[in-house]
């Protein structure tokens, strides 16, 4: 139940026409899923917990490092030197930041067999991932589940994004019908990232996001935004007559759920700007950290505590950083080759 006090911190928020009282309880009782806590999740996880968003769970796979500080908001130094996880880095500080905000961190790799499950019960799901596998995987349970989201990607000096109304606008397979392949587009480690335009992009969903939690979905954008801000562009590319694509478009036209149904994706995932491969197993495991830290201790430096063991050894005369997850997943730093990955996976944490 709202009262005069608990509706006080959000006073300049909902004299915002548009929003208002109603519009706020509305925000405040409301649940969304965050799918990546990196450059664009940390920079939405932290608008949206400052406004009053009932439940986040926020989902990453990922854990904090040197380089995410120039962009990554919620993370500091001390997140590093902690071996902290993203998820459980940034919803400490989202605590800190609105303490009446339910924040639910969740340390795991999205994939089709779990997705589903960390939507349920979302009135929205918001992408701040930066690959094109989870946000088809995202577009198909938006689409199945009726649960609107909102897209965005940022990359070098330029950013877009699209909010996605299952039966309202086109979905994410009406205007980008195939996944970008390996090299076809550039990625943080080519092109480098600047971190406004992050910022940009993310606070352009946070609006988009409000305005539907807010029940004004009449006042969500139907476009696709784009805007470089090097260059001082901006486009605004209009995709309505997109929608479902004359009946053809897989997803939304005739329901087919290619990335939910593993028709697409795949169990290796080489990582932005980090020449680092993720190893997944499949069917998923459950490993004891302090024994694989036990079994590993004569073949390198090994550090664990109850969300990931770092391991570093050489291997053929070159290095490697190892972070493994409870779950049996690697990410593997040192190669940017799957084949090698999975080969260095076998031999030191086995499968």
């Amino acid at each position: 139940m709202t009262t005069p006090a608990s509706l006080e911190r959000y006073s300049r928020q909902m004299r915002v026409p548009g929003i208002g009282k109603a519009g706020q309880e509305r925000i405040m009782a409301s649940r969304v899923t965050l799918c990546g806590v990196g450059a664009l999740g940390t920079v939405l996880a932290n608008t949206l917990v400052r406004a009053g968003v009932g439940f986040v769970r926020v989902v990453d796979r990922d854990f904090v490092e040197p380089s995410n500080l120039q962009r990554q908001v919620l993370f500091d130094e001390s997140d590093v030197t902690g071996n902290l996880p993203k998820a459980e880095a940034a919803a400490v500080k989202l605590r800190q930041i609105n303490s009446t905000v339910e924040v639910e961190p969740v340390v795991a790799d999205i994939n089709r067999t779990n997705i589903e499950g960390l939507c349920d019960g979302a009135d929205l799901i918001l992408d701040g991932t930066d690959n094109f596998e989870v946000r088809y995987l995202i577009n198909d349970v938006s689409i199945k589940h009726n649960k609107p989201w909102v897209y965005g990607g940022a990359v070098g000096t330029e950013g877009m994004s699209m909010t996605i109304l299952p039966g309202e606008t086109p979905c994410l397979q009406c205007v980008f019908e195939k996944s970008p392949g390996p090299g076809e587009v550039g990625t943080c480690e080519t092109a480098g990232v600047l971190a406004p335009i992050v910022s940009v992009i993310a606070s352009f969903q946070a609006a988009e996001a409000l305005k539907i939690l807010a029940g004004k979905k009449e006042a969500v954008n139907r476009e696709l935004f784009c805007i470089n801000l090097w260059d001082n562009t901006t486009r605004w590319v209009k995709i309505a007559k997109l929608a479902g694509r004359k009946g053809h478009c897989p997803c939304c036209a005739k329901r087919s759920f290619e990335w939910l149904d593993g028709e697409h994706g795949t169990q290796t995932t080489s990582l932005c700007g980090r020449n680092a491969v993720q190893v997944t197993p499949r069917g998923g495991t459950k490993l004891d950290l302090n024994e694989l830290k036990k079994q590993l201790e004569a073949s390198g430096s090994v550090t664990a505590n109850k969300f990931l063991l770092k391991f570093t050894t050489t291997d053929a005369g070159n290095g490697y950083e190892f972070t493994v997850f409870p779950d049996g997943r690697a990410i593997i730093k040192g190669t940017d080759d799957t084949d090698r990955a999975r080969t260095l996976y076998a031999k030191y944490v086995g499968h």
